[in-house]
């Protein structure tokens, strides 16, 4: 049996300047403004993005997430989705995910998060 680990990183600002939607994890969070970025900016959804491009080599955060918001595809769920088809024959056995933020709260929605994130990963 041959094993791969993936680690993934990601970060973005708070946007003060608009009134976007706050998206962890594919979750919504009720809070007065979201992360600056082209996309829903879903730090843990692009982390996760992040994990498998590390193993399957083919980076997705960059030139084809851009490619996608140009034509007005902002949802991390399907920059994700375009990650797990390069896992070919993989198959991903345990994900770990720390959260580092003071606001906001995100204890209230670990178990939407949990339920969201097994969903999209299909490890349910």
């Amino acid at each position: 049996m041959s094993i791969k680990t993936g680690l993934g990183q990601d970060s973005h600002a708070f946007d003060v300047t608009n009134s976007k939607l706050l998206i962890l994890g594919g979750v919504e969070f009720d809070h007065p403004q979201g992360l600056r970025g082209n996309s829903d900016a879903d730090v843990i959804l692009h982390s996760l993005t992040n994990a498998i491009s590390s193993i399957t080599g083919k980076n997705i955060l960059g030139a084809k997430a851009d490619a996608l918001c140009q034509q007005g595809i902002t949802d991390s769920t399907e920059y994700l989705k375009l990650a797990l088809n390069d896992l070919d024959d993989w198959h991903i056995e345990h994900i770990a995910i720390s959260i580092e933020c003071l606001i906001p709260k995100i204890s209230p929605k670990i178990e939407a998060l949990k339920v969201n994130i097994a969903k999209l990963m299909n490890t349910q």
